[in-house]
């Protein structure tokens, strides 16, 4: 199996990591060979194994859409899965509208993000035109629900009570 992905140029330098680790990891992991052309932002990944194929892949797209490699990484266990969200498919092509949006879901300093992550259990990234969520599929739901009504113009108040209901719900 082959695939060919494109990466930000300013993701390929995490991507390779420091002496090159962050893909020797990934390719040993894996077991999949990993070209990296730091010039372009072409990724060509091959391998055998169809799991170990698509793990690799999604970890380079979770690095690519602004994940830390530890973060990516957690997408080895079968039980975490990686959701992008696409910002333009929700709120069309105006920047400034998608830049306010972004801004939303961060929060002051970080604090709405935090937040959704503390409450949800997954790890929440922005970048470029996305909102990616790394998690176990439950927990990326309930985190998609609350981005999606901050999003939608929900009061971070609103969207803060959503998670504090879910929050003791699985208390019960």
């Amino acid at each position: 199996m082959q695939e060919y992905l494109k990466i930000p140029k300013d993701r390929i330098a995490v991507l390779i990591g420091k002496n090159g680790e962050t893909r020797k990891e990934l390719q040993k992991l894996t077991k999949t060979k990993i070209e990296i052309d730091s010039k372009t932002g072409e990724v060509d990944v091959q391998g055998e194994e169809p799991i170990d194929f698509y793990i690799s892949l999604n970890i380079i797209k979770a690095i690519a859409r602004g994940f830390s490699p530890e973060h990516a990484f957690l997408l080895k266990d079968e039980n975490f899965f990686l959701e992008i969200i696409e910002l333009k498919e929700i709120l069309g092509k105006n920047e400034k509208l998608i830049q306010q949006k972004k801004g939303r879901v961060i929060g002051k300093k970080g604090k709405t993000r935090k937040e959704i992550e503390e409450k949800t259990d997954t790890f929440i990234s922005v970048y470029g035109n996305t909102v990616s969520i790394i998690g176990k599929q439950e927990d990326i739901q309930k985190a998609k629900k609350v981005i999606e009504m901050l999003l939608e113009g929900a009061s971070h108040s609103t969207a803060e009570s959503f998670l504090f209901e879910r929050e003791k719900e699985f208390e019960l």
